[in-house]
This record gives C-alpha cells, sequence and structure tokens, in this order.
C-alpha cells in the first residue's frame, strides 16, 4: 500500500440537485482570493450557471471570470477537457493550481468520480480532493423522495452545504441535518447563508475526514437504510485492532472489483500494524480507490479504525464478512 507524496493536481467536484444553490456558492466562492489560482469546469447540458460572471475570451470554450479564474464549459468528453487544460498548464499557455468542476443538477455523481479517477491520463495529472454537495433546506425532503439523483448526490458527498437555512425553521434544519446523517453519516454538514463558505471547507472536503466523527462512537446506531430508497445503506465500522496494511489493502481492492458498482462512496482513517502511530486516510468510489494517505500522528486521542460505507443494496454482513476473512478483523471482538 503506497504512500508516496502526492503532487497532483486538487481536484474538487462540486454537485447539488436543480436549484439547491450551488452556483451561488461557486460565485461567492470565486471571489475569494485564495481562488485566483483556480481553473472551473461547468458541466452542463445546455444551462451555465456562471454566463453572467464571465469577463474575457481567452481561447475557444475558455474564459475568464471576473475572479482572474478560468472557465470552460463542458457538453463532450470530461476527460479530453481535463487533459487538454493540463497540456496547455503545462505549455505555459495558462496557468492553474487547482480545479473545481460543477455538476448539472440532474448528474448522478458517480460517473464523473469515475471518469476522474479510472481514466489514466486524468489520474496521472489529477487527484479526487472532495465531492461537495449542496441541499436546499427548503425543497429537500419532497427532492429526496422523488429523485434518486438527489439521494446519490448527498450519499457520495464528503460535505453537505445546506443553503436556504433562513427561509427555514431551525427545527427543520436541525431534522433535515439528522435525515442526511442517516444517508451519510461520514459527511459533514456545513450552513451557507447567501452562498458563504469557507474556502478550505471546499476546496480539500475529505480533509474534511479528519474532523469531528460523531458516527464513530455509536456505528451501530447509523447503520441503518434510508427510508426514502432503501437500498442506500450507510455502515459504519470502528474497531481498536490493527491490520496489516496489505492485507487491508487486499480487501479493498477485492471489495472495489467484485462490489463497485455498489459502492458508493468509502472513507476512513485506518491504524495499520505497520505504523500504528501514523494512520492511513482511505477513500474511494465505486472500482477506484484512492492512494492511501499517511498522516504523521492521529488527529485526535481516539485511535480507533473508523470506516464508513455508502453502498447502494450491500448488506453489512457481507463487509463483515469479507474483512473476517481478508483483512483478518473480528469484528465480533471490537
Amino acid at each position: 500500500m503506497s504512500t508516496t507524496l502526492d503532487t497532483r493536481l486538487p481536484l474538487t467536484l462540486m454537485t447539488g440537485f436543480l436549484g439547491s444553490g450551488k452556483t451561488t456558492v461557486l460565485q461567492r466562492l470565486l471571489q475569494h482570493p485564495g481562488l485566483a489560482d483556480t481553473a472551473v469546469i461547468v458541466n452542463e447540458l445546455g444551462e451555465i450557471g456562471l454566463d453572467h460572471l464571465l469577463m474575457d475570451h481567452v481561447a475557444e470554450n475558455l474564459r475568464v471570470l471576473n475572479s482572474g479564474c478560468l472557465c470552460c464549459t463542458v457538453r463532450g468528453d470530461l476527460a479530453e477537457t481535463l487533459v487538454a487544460l493540463q497540456v496547455r498548464r503545462a505549455a505555459g499557455e495558462i496557468a492553474f493550481n487547482r480545479v473545481v468542476i460543477e455538476t448539472t443538477g440532474l448528474a448522478d455523481p458517480a460517473p464523473v468520480l469515475h471518469t476522474l479517477v479510472a481514466d489514466p491520463a486524468v489520474a496521472a495529472s489529477y487527484r479526487l480532493a472532495g465531492v461537495v454537495t449542496t441541499v436546499d433546506v427548503i425543497n429537500a425532503e419532497s427532492t429526496l423522495e422523488h429523485h434518486a439523483e438527489a439521494r446519490r448526490q448527498v450519499a457520495m458527498a464528503d460535505v453537505l452545504l445546506f443553503t436556504k437555512t433562513d427561509l427555514a425553521s431551525p427545527v427543520a434544519a436541525a431534522a433535515l441535518g439528522e435525515q442526511l446523517a442517516r444517508i451519510n453519516p461520514g459527511a459533514n454538514q456545513f450552513t451557507v447563508v447567501n452562498g458563504d463558505v469557507e474556502p478550505a471547507v471546499v476546496l480539500d472536503a475529505s480533509s474534511e475526514l479528519l474532523g469531528s466523527h460523531r458516527w464513530a462512537d455509536r456505528p451501530a446506531e447509523l447503520d441503518h437504510h434510508h427510508h426514502h430508497d432503501h437500498a442506500i445503506r450507510a455502515h459504519c465500522f470502528c474497531f481498536d485492532e490493527p491490520v496489516r496494511a496489505d492485507a487491508f489493502a487486499h480487501w479493498l481492492e477485492l471489495l472495489a472489483a467484485m462490489r463497485g458498482e455498489r459502492l458508493l462512496r468509502y472513507k476512513g482513517l485506518v491504524r495499520v500494524a505497520e505504523h500504528p502511530d501514523e494512520p492511513l486516510v482511505v477513500h474511494g468510489a465505486q472500482h477506484v480507490i484512492h492512494p492511501p494517505r499517511r498522516l504523521p500522528k492521529w488527529p485526535s486521542a481516539d485511535r480507533r479504525t473508523r470506516l464508513v460505507f455508502i453502498t447502494h443494496d450491500i448488506e453489512r454482513a457481507e463487509l463483515e464478512r469479507t474483512l473476517r476473512k481478508f483483512a483478518g478483523v473480528d469484528l465480533a471482538q471490537a
């Protein structure tokens, strides 16, 4: 299990259902000086939510926003667009150090994520920094009830941004937070008012994994089905026993190979026997496992392995059985 320094460009996927406010959030973010070196890809089908921000035409299908950021609209092959941007960057034609992709409101994030990490040319230049999903507090209940895309957007997120909270009661917002924690207990939740959010929350959303893990204290209570879509499940595991890095990697590889299409997202902090004081940050989507990152120390006094799997029609018992068989972890003793 390699843990070499990852020098690829960070790429953040911003998603959210129609009208959930993701473009407003992105507009405000792009006004921040810290995002001046960001390339923005709008992956839309005929709808260009950033039109009124476009300032100067630089090249075909590429423009400069008033923040100085680059923006291009993609209606074709996302992989080709990412590779082309990197080629132009390497040639000195354009300059950027990170990428944000804004998807259409009806997009299932899974195919986009698969492109980002499974295409060799893309994976050579970009790393997934995280998935950020905006959720309209006012309409979330109805949207989640009637649209599978919205449920998958929530399930695959690293960070959930609650929008329009100023129009909802605190009770309603709190209830939604509890509901979404049942769908995706591994995602951190933030309230957004008028699109304002700290850039760090969006730019490296996967690092939020190191934050507060309320789900880790009572994983059994959070392991259940979402009532709108009984196929989507959140499975959480915590255990003290260190695992061998190679055995754990083998288990993840087998799981991704055999059940990849049903593994929406998975991530965790892993205590490995070879370096028990330096936990591994692991995460992936579907068939693809991202390169693990070793931390110099544990982020808190809690040194347990903590894993969360967001799955589509996978029983907890299957994960437990394979974890025990291939990684040697006996959860009955955890």
